[in-house]
């Protein structure tokens, strides 16, 4: 190997190992605005807030695996597994209020962290889930 490739391997190496650091540190940011802003209870609901006009203007969403959204859900509920979120964003409206849910909130959580930080502050998780929605809901049709 001569010098000139030595050199050329170094810089790639390097640069790769940089530009991740460098994309944490940007997506750490977003993440720190983003909780620096927002109040206590921003991006929850209840299932005892879903009452019938809340239920009939909002989309909800199944984050849970297709499985078990076959299994069963909330009526109307439209199926994105949480970590799809992201990648289906268009999908997701802007303009009205979205709620996603899971079993128990915690994924569905992690999905709705993940567009808000995304900017959609639509989105809310519903706290305790499905589980939560089937016993305690305001609402069911």
């Amino acid at each position: 190997m001569n010098l000139r490739t030595i050199i050329a391997a170094a810089s790639l190496g390097i640069g790769l190992a940089v530009t991740p650091v460098l994309a944490d540190d940007a997506v750490i940011e977003g993440m720190q605005d983003y909780l620096m802003f927002q109040d206590y209870e921003s991006g929850i609901i209840l299932p005892q807030q879903i009452d019938q006009t809340v239920f009939e203007s909002a989309l909800l969403i199944d984050t849970r695996d297709a499985e078990q959204f076959n299994e069963a859900t909330i009526p109307g509920a439209v199926h994105i597994e949480w970590r799809e979120v992201l990648d289906r964003i268009d999908e997701i409206p802007q303009d009205r209020m979205t709620i996603l849910f899971c079993n128990t909130g915690s994924l569905s959580a992690q999905a709705t962290f993940a567009l808000r930080v995304a900017g959609r502050s639509n989105v809310v998780v519903m706290q305790s889930g499905f589980n939560g929605w089937q016993t305690d809901a305001a609402y069911k049709p």
